[in-house]
């Protein structure tokens, strides 16, 4: 069973097999342009993606539904998320982020106004400075709660769905409390309700997620399947991208600080994260010069590799070169450092000029 507001890390592989997540390498040659994340096997997993594609060649309408629980600070891990959006902009896609309040309030128990702020001075602040166009008309940012449309659609999809399929997909037990139950049900009709006809509706729908949000994805397409006669929903289709790793080593969480570069760091704060992240390198120079280094399990190359480089030659130099000793961990070290200075210059620059847009897209000049 996987727990959506867990911080495990999961078997990636073991998805695959037990879960029914097909393989996203598969799909490579069918895209034109694919992005950075596909390209580098992030994006690992996906379920129906197929009609995307037909979608972006064909170029039919389609939407993708992506929400933001504001429940901390974001971190450098999510912007895995926006790079998609961004992508999936420039495709034209409809884009719809619902601004998860309701889970923020039943999972965390964050008040609505908390919610509220948190979801304009950060999340949305950083969607627009990492390149999401707040200007684009197939944009819609809402908050769960306010949102008529998606709460009374969960209300009627909720008619066809009971307890004992709550608790087999997410192990809810007699201790939680209801609001929690409920939640589900609300990110069923944010994913769905760009099927209505209200929206001109239905059109292939895709859920970019990690891992750990697959059982939503679950009870989304199975609902959506007993409803298809009344709305005629196509069943929606998702992606997965991997987590990127902590500065320790464990998971990146914006719980547990010393894991994460938070994207309202300052340049400096980042530079200094980022030095003295684990390294995949061996106890001595003359061990590593020897045996070579292990790019697989290190922190650096895992900043290159998901945002800081841009050159896919480049990134499988430095990964052979590790590989084989040529390059000591200092030396990549101090490379990645002066990029995610030059990141986080460029970024903070945009935070500022960012702020103003956001408050807009949720009516709060």
């Amino acid at each position: 069973m996987i727990d959506p507001w867990s911080s495990a890390i999961l078997n990636y592989e073991k998805l695959i097999r037990e879960f029914g997540i097909r393989p996203f390498q598969d799909l490579l040659v069918n895209l034109e342009d694919p992005p950075l994340l596909m390209r580098r096997g992030i994006i690992f997993g996906h379920r129906d993606y197929g009609k995307i594609i037909k979608a972006i060649r064909e170029k039919n309408s389609f939407a993708v539904v992506t929400g933001m629980m504001p429940s901390g600070k974001m971190h450098i891990g999510h912007k895995l998320i926006v790079d998609q959006l961004v992508w999936y902009q420039e495709k034209g896609a409809d884009i719809y982020i619902p601004i998860a309040d309701m889970e923020s309030y039943s999972a965390r128990g964050i008040d609505f106004e908390e919610s509220r702020k948190l979801a304009i001075e950060e999340y949305i602040t950083n969607y627009i400075a990492l390149g999401m166009d707040p200007k684009n008309k197939n944009l819609h940012i809402y908050l769960q709660s306010k949102n008529k449309i998606v709460s009374d659609l969960a209300y009627k999809l909720a008619r066809k769905v009971n307890l004992n399929e709550m608790k087999a997909i997410y192990g809810f037990n007699g201790s939680t409390n209801i609001a929690h139950h409920y939640v589900p049900l609300i990110q069923v009709a944010d994913i769905l309700h760009p099927q209505l006809k209200e929206f001109e509706g239905p059109e292939p729908t895709v859920v970019p997620v990690g891992p750990d949000q697959d059982p939503h994805i679950r009870l989304t397409r199975d609902i959506s399947e007993r409803f298809q006669k009344k709305y005629g929903f196509i069943t929606p289709s998702s992606t997965y991208h991997r987590f990127i790793t902590g500065l320790t080593g464990k998971k990146m969480s914006s719980s547990n600080p010393k894991t994460a570069i938070f994207l309202s760091d300052s340049p400096e704060v980042a530079l200094k994260k980022l030095k003295s992240a684990k390294t995949g390198g061996r106890d001595s120079l003359e061990e590593q010069k020897r045996l070579g280094g292990v790019p697989d399990d290190c922190v650096v190359y895992e900043m290159l590799l998901y945002h800081l480089l841009e050159s896919d030659v480049e990134l499988k130099k430095t990964y052979q070169n590790c590989l084989e000793g040529n390059i000591m961990c200092g030396e990549c070290k101090n490379k990645a450092t002066v990029m995610i200075k030059n990141f986080f210059i460029a970024l903070g620059q945009k935070r500022k000029s960012s702020k103003k847009s956001a408050k807009k897209l949720l009516n709060h000049d």
